[in-house]
């Protein structure tokens, strides 16, 4: 630079003309783009020249040629961002820019015109670049916010500026214009945009008017809604200026509407001044608010949005604003990161439309399509509100229901199919989560029936269910798959859908999922048949089209004519020489032979069902299908190369096979195993060679898409995979068959001939091959057949089942995300894994495939909190073995219960089993509350049983099932017992204070659950053994709800065995360090000592040692110590009086006196309200210890009642619901009392002293404890300080000191607050004090600590009074000193 500048200054000696040196500067005309150093040179010029006031024409038009042929395009150049020598460009050619301005002035620029024009186009073309570099930004936002206004203050330009910055009429709004770069320049125009402000500058009229043009309210609209803060901040500004405009003008104005039917975007009325204004001041109120983000700022501002509807909407109920102005609240408030204000936003908006009924506008329903529909897809919105019970419908749910109806009642009939259309695809257009999809599907089915969906509509629900769901949780799904079909039965208009449509979108619901036959929804569609799935879907069709017109019926008679055809042409094997002897089949032929294989198995059933147990015509017609079936197996071509025909018939041919094998298994009454091709069947199967797979045609037959997709790589392998997985299908039916012959290993010398059989370990080896080659969805077959061939290896050929177990949960772990599949492989993983002769096996050797069972049960364990409903299938099918064996599960093993015992951890972890969720996971559990909550109005609720809860339902019916008097009964639930109680300590010890609700809380309030099942099963000796360790977990720090359960169970056997009490009474007796956090729970046994008792005939002595141990509890220094004391006192003072006991007479002055002064306390204070709430409280007045023992009660009313989270209430109706294990016939123990199922929870909470007692007023307690509770009102010296003494007395429980601390002489604050904490805590009666004035003095408050709030204080006023009153109290003392016989003085005085 310094080398550019002296060049000048030299330049500047020699030749004085400023033009030829800013030509020289520049670098002469046509040079390259300058560089930084002389454009610095040219500033400094620039600089230079105005400074001097150098001006004349010439230079003027060498400035405007050195701006716009030299400076713009430095400019318009790119650059990074992170380029210093870029950023000192731009900054340098901006400089230079503003300083040519400055010597041109405006009057050169009217002279030429084009001049101003290049200028004006040069920066509306960086203002409206797409460039998103720094430096591009950088440039934008100088030309934005300095050029522009500069150019437009010449009133040409400024039209231009104002015509190029706003999007014209459709044009789509300013999104394409970088909205935030045309609101920096309108902003920086804000002067000249609005008639009768200063900006002006005194002309003739104003330059323009901005409210009169839509495009300018456009920006304004999308600058409010923009993720920038700056940029919503100027269009508010905007808006505040228009506004201030207009109140201050005073004239009717209107922006010219875009449609004729529409309001429009901004007008004014002199009339309605005042009304407008309010309008407005409360919409920049409320977009102001919304810029805080919090909820409880905000909130109080909301109702001001229902009065901007009032504003709105004209008596006649048109709109007076445009609705765009409302949207634009909305939107702002559904992107807020504030989760709460956006379903508030949400749940207003729904609202709006049940209490206004607004009148339609087309923007309404973009409005619903777009931004709603994106808020509604957070599945945090649906969460219950708080005090909802659980298994409510949400209440976002349940206003979307009426605000879809209501909305599309009020839409124009004709606009109603193009909604809907629009609002299904918006539902296929992104990545929806279960719930959502769940409630926007309730609410579509809830729409009042009408013809609006067409074609695309039926195509779009079947995207949903194919496309959307196909990752949802099971219930989810199956609940949304369930409404889906309402919606297509209520909305599609079916004289505009084909058969073949409704067909399509019937295949996409999953009957183990939804549509089940006997369901609710199933009897909608009223369809009686015995048929299966076929002809449950052709029925299904005749119902959706039963509307059709006769012109249809020709559509109908095409779709059932190759029906009709096939079943005419059944009896002449027609069916058998299509599948088998056609040798020309393509690929396109696989579909119509499956169809065909498909309607054979129909028919079977059929026949079955219709009672037709034989016949020639199905004998012969599957024992042809079986011959030519085996023939074409056989059979290999002569050809090197295999031709397509004859390899798609070998598919065909195995796929015939496996239809027969079905059909033998499934209809055994139909007595088709005595055909002699059966015979044949079986040979050929245990012969084949398993995993055989067809080579892909080299020949191409046909050349067409439907060829080329279907032999390429991919689509060919599906076609031999599921060739693989029919020989599976059929080996399966061997092995089965053959189970019982199976050997222990390799056993040649069997008679049966059948390889598969005899050779058990190859075909093993065989299944293990197949579940590397064939895909998760194909692998079912060969799960079955390990079933089969896995027991009998297990003992033989250890590491070949543990390599098989390895393989198969490689399968299942691999299938987390594909819900479709996943379920039917776990089943049969699980059969095989747990089947009882693998178990016991693998349990006698305790090897290790012990050790692998027992890694994959914890892996099951771990899979089922991620996962819900694992652990149901493994624990059902466990359960269902171990109680109820069938001749298969039994095998050679004397007793399956056995395999309980050796696994017993599977059901311990049932007991305890659940999770604390997640938000989000919780929010799942709430939702699947609700669905279960349908019922059987839910087709979902009856094909699926996945809650977690059906684990503990499982475990716990499984345990009521057990007989103590049986001694493998007997044996399993002592050691599950002592499992159980080992946990709990463990627990206890891992952390010795947990938190309400936590995960150690849940798993100890359930496993006491479980320990109060088993209790009445177990015996006595068990019992007296396992006593301590109960009794030692009383002594713990426990949370309310488990301390109800321990007390529940010791009750019940102290009730059931008496001679037990010694051991009770042993809690009594430890040190106070040991009960401080349990002595509350052993008294609260005392309180129901009627119970125990209550089959003891010599009760006296017990009575005697109960009052004995209570009464020293009675005098306890803890008020809920004393509290527990007493109500356990009143029971059994209540026994012995019914007794009528003399021995007792003499403790009755004491007892009585104690109850008296309870039951009578002075005053109205915080002890009596305790007393009465602790004798209220459902565990002393209503609870029966023996009477509601139930299911009910233990899971669902005492967690309800001790106010543990509803995660963990397990109604009755879920052990009803679950009926895979069935609850014993003599099991009665079921419901709760109605008087405890009745009760709400208390606002008494057991507490030890371990933990503080939290009043729910929040008012002071009756104990030892200091607290801020009401300030102490200004004694009086004639204040009867014995009064005072008394009800200080009553409410502290303390003593009635007769001390009075006479502190009057002390003026030192600090001092004085000392001394006053200290008389306090002696329980000194009252304090004299010079002046009551020190109690407000910060140094004295900051020492007392409160005290003066508990202490009486009384005012001594002056010197005499206090000379009086020391001289009296003198004179006593002296009395005193000299007359020891004196009557004891009644004060004691001191300074």
């Amino acid at each position: 630079m310094e080398l550019v500048l002296a060049d000048t200054l030299l330049g500047l000696a020699q030749s004085p003309e400023p033009c030829a040196l800013l030509r020289a500067v520049c670098g002469g005309d046509g040079a390259a783009p300058l560089s930084v150093e002389r454009v610095e040179t040219l500033r400094f010029l620039l600089q230079w020249l105005e400074a001097g006031g150098a001006g004349g024409e010439a230079l003027r038009r060498a400035a405007w040629e050195v701006a716009l042929g030299r400076c713009w395009p430095l400019l318009r150049g790119g650059g990074g961002a992170d380029d210093p020598e870029r950023r000192r460009l731009v900054r340098a050619a901006c400089g230079a820019l503003r300083l040519c301005a400055r010597l041109c002035g405006a009057q050169l620029a009217l002279q030429e015109p084009a001049l101003l024009e290049r200028a004006v186009d040069a920066a509306l073309a960086l203002v409206r670049a797409g460039g998103r570099e720094a430096g591009e930004e950088v440039a934008a936002a100088l030309v934005a916010g300095r050029l522009l206004p500069a150019l437009s203050s010449n009133r040409t330009a400024l039209g231009r500026v104002w015509a190029g910055l706003l999007p014209g009429r459709g044009e789509g709004g300013a999104a394409a214009q970088r909205v935030s770069r045309t609101l920096l320049a309108l902003t920086a125009l804000a002067d000249l945009l609005f008639p009768g402000l200063d900006g002006d500058g005194g002309r003739e009229g104003p330059a323009l008017d901005a409210r009169l043009y839509g495009g300018f309210w456009r920006v304004v609209q999308e600058g409010l809604t923009d993720g920038d803060g700056l940029c919503r901040k100027r269009a508010r500004y905007l808006l505040k200026r228009a506004v201030e405009v207009s109140d201050q003008l005073r004239t009717d104005c209107t922006c010219p509407p875009d449609n004729g039917d529409e309001p429009s975007l901004f007008w004014w009325s002199v009339e309605k001044n005042d009304k407008l204004l309010q309008f407005w001041e409360n919409y920049i109120l409320i977009m102001e608010t919304l810029e805080g983000n919090q909820i409880h700022v905000i909130k109080p501002v909301l109702p001001k949005l229902n009065s901007l509807y009032e504003y709105a909407l004209s008596e006649k109920g048109c709109w007076l604003f445009h609705p765009s102005w409302h949207m634009c609240i909305y939107k702002r408030m559904f992107e807020s990161e504030n989760k709460t204000l956006t379903r508030e936003g949400v749940a207003q908006f729904l609202e709006i439309y049940e209490t206004k009924r607004l009148p339609n506008s087309p923007g309404f329903s973009e409005f619903i399509i777009g931004p709603l529909m994106d808020a509604l897809s957070e599945s945090s919105l649906y969460g219950r509100s708080p005090g909802q019970l659980i298994g409510a419908c949400p209440p976002l749910g349940v206003k979307l229901q009426k605000f879809l109806s209501i909305y599309l009642t009020l839409l124009p009939e004709e606009e109603r199919s193009s909604f809907l259309l629009k609002f299904i695809q918006k539902m296929t257009s992104r990545h929806w989560c279960a719930v959502p999809i769940l409630f926007l599907s309730m609410a579509l089915a809830c729409i009042p029936s009408c013809k609006a969906l067409g074609t695309e509509g039926l195509h779009a629900l079947r995207d949903v269910l194919q496309c959307t769901m196909i990752t949802h949780q099971i219930l989810l799904r199956g609940a949304a798959q369930c409404f889906l079909l309402q919606t297509a039965m209520h909305l599609t208009d079916v004289e505009k859908v084909s058969l073949p449509e409704i067909s399509s979108f019937l295949m996409s619901l999953r009957p183990e999922e939804s549509l089940s036959r006997g369901t609710i929804l199933w009897m909608e569609v009223r369809i009686e048949t015995a048929a299966e799935k076929f002809t449950e879907y052709l029925f299904l069709i005749f119902v959706l089209c039963s509307k059709k017109s006769n012109a249809e019926r020709v559509e109908l008679k095409s779709f059932l004519h190759p029906l009709l055809d096939v079943l005419l042409k059944l009896g002449t094997n027609y069916i058998a020489s299509y599948i088998i002897y056609n040798q020309n089949k393509l690929v396109s032929d696989l579909d119509r032979c499956n169809l065909y294989l498909a309607l054979l198995s129909e028919l079977v059933n059929l026949c079955s069902n219709a009672g037709w147990k034989k016949g020639p015509s199905i004998w012969n017609f599957i024992s042809s299908l079986i011959n030519a079936s085996i023939q074409n197996l056989q059979e290999t071509g002569n050809e090197q190369e295999s031709k397509l025909g004859e390899q798609i018939q070998k598919v065909v041919s195995m796929a015939s096979l496996t239809v027969v094998c079905e059909i033998f298994d499934q209809k055994p009454e139909l007595q088709l195993k005595s055909l002699h091709a059966v015979e044949t069947l079986k040979g050929f199967i245990s012969s084949v060679q398993l995993n055989q797979v067809l080579k892909k045609p080299s020949k191409i037959e046909e050349k067409n898409s439907l060829f080329e997709e279907s032999t390429s790589s991919q689509g060919w392998g599906k076609i031999v995979a599921s060739y693989v997985h029919d020989q599976w299908v059929c080996l399966h039916f061997i092995l089965n068959k053959y189970d019982k012959f199976i050997p222990l290993s390799n056993d040649e010398t069997l008679e049966l001939s059948l390889l598969a059989v005899q050779r058990p370990i190859r075909t093993l080896q065989s299944a293990l091959e197949a579940l590397t080659l064939l895909p998760s969805d194909q692998v079912l077959p060969v799960f079955h057949c390990m079933k089969v061939l896995v027991p009998k290896l297990l003992g033989s050929s250890e590491s070949l089942c543990i390599d098989a177990f390895d393989l198969a949960w490689k399968v299942i772990s691999s299938l987390s995300n594909t819900q479709l599949i996943f379920w039917s492989n776990l089943k049969a993983f699980v059969q095989f894994v747990f089947d009882t002769e693998v178990l016991a096996v693998a349990a006698s050797s305790k090897g290790q495939a012990y050790s692998k069972i027992k890694e994959i049960i914890l892996k099951l364990v771990e899979m089922s909190t991620a996962r819900t409903g694992v652990f149901n299938t493994v624990l059902s099918y466990c359960c269902q073995s171990w109680l109820f064996p069938t001749s298969d599960d039994t095998g050679a093993l004397e007793n399956p219960f056995s395999n309980a015992g050796n696994y017993s951890e599977l059901i311990t972890e049932a007991c305890v089993f659940g999770m604390v969720f997640r938000r989000d996971q919780r929010l799942i559990q709430d939702v699947h509350a609700f669905v279960e909550n349908l019922g059987d109005e839910c087709a979902a609720n009856v094909v699926t049983e996945r809650d977690d809860h059906y684990v503990r339902v499982c475990a716990v019916k499984f345990l009521c099932w057990l007989d103590g008097s049986n001694t493998l009964h007997k044996m399993f639930m002592e050691d599950l017992v002592i499992k159980l109680l080992d946990k709990d300590e463990l627990v206890s010890k891992s952390r010795t204070r947990y938190y309400v609700n936590s995960l150690q809380h849940r798993i100890k309030n359930r496993l006491w659950q479980t320990l109060l099942v088993i209790f009445p099963k177990l015996d006595q000796n068990f019992l007296t053994g396992t006593l301590d360790k109960i009794f030692q977990a009383g002594f713990g720090n426990n949370q309310a709800s488990i301390k109800y359960l321990i007390e529940w169970i010791i009750i019940l056997i102290l009730h059931r065995y008496p001679q037990c009490l010694e051991k009770f009474w042993n809690c009594f007796c430890y040190g106070e360090e040991k009960l401080k956090t349990s002595i509350c729970t052993f008294l609260s046994v005392l309180s129901h000592f009627d119970i125990i008792l209550e089959n003891t005939s010599e009760k006296k002595p017990i009575l005697k040692k109960a009052l004995l141990v209570v009464l020293q509890w009675c005098f306890n220094h803890n008020f809920s110590v004393r509290l527990y004391a007493l109500v356990a006192l009143k029971k059994i003072w209540g026994m012995c009086k019914a007794l009528c006991v003399e021995e007792f007479e003499a403790l009755t002055p004491v007892i009585e006196s104690s109850l008296h002064q309870v039951e009578n306390m002075h005053g109205a204070g915080n002890a009596r309200k305790n007393w009465q709430r602790i004798q209220d409280h459902f565990f002393f007045a209503t609870f029966h210890p023996l009477k509601d023992y139930s299911l009910e009660t233990i899971f669902y009313t005492l967690p309800r009642l001790s106010e543990l989270v509803e995660d963990e209430w397990i109604p009755l109706c879920k052990f009803t619901r679950y009926t895979d294990i069935s609850l014993p016939a003599a099991f009665h123990w079921l419901q709760s009392r109605t008087e405890l199922l009745n009760l709400k929870p208390s606002d008494w909470s057991q507490q030890d002293m371990g933990s503080d007692l939290v009043e729910m007023d929040n008012q002071t307690e009756w104990t030892d404890v200091q607290k801020k509770i009401i300030p102490w009102k200004n004694s009086s010296p004639d204040l009867d300080l014995e009064l005072v003494f008394q009800d200080r007395a009553a409410k502290l429980g303390k003593s009635n000191s007769r001390l009075i601390v006479v502190a009057s002489l002390i003026d030192k604050p600090t001092n004085l607050g000392g001394l006053c904490r200290t008389s306090e805590i002696f329980g000194a009666s009252a304090l004299v004090v010079g002046s009551l004035h020190y109690i407000n003095d910060k140094q004295f408050q900051h020492l007392s600590v409160s005290a003066e709030q508990w202490l009486p204080l009384v005012e001594v006023g002056g010197k005499s009074i206090l000379a009086a009153y020391l001289k009296g109290a003198l004179n006593t003392l002296m009395q005193k000193l000299q007359n020891p016989n004196h009557q004891k003085n009644q004060s004691s005085a001191g300074a």
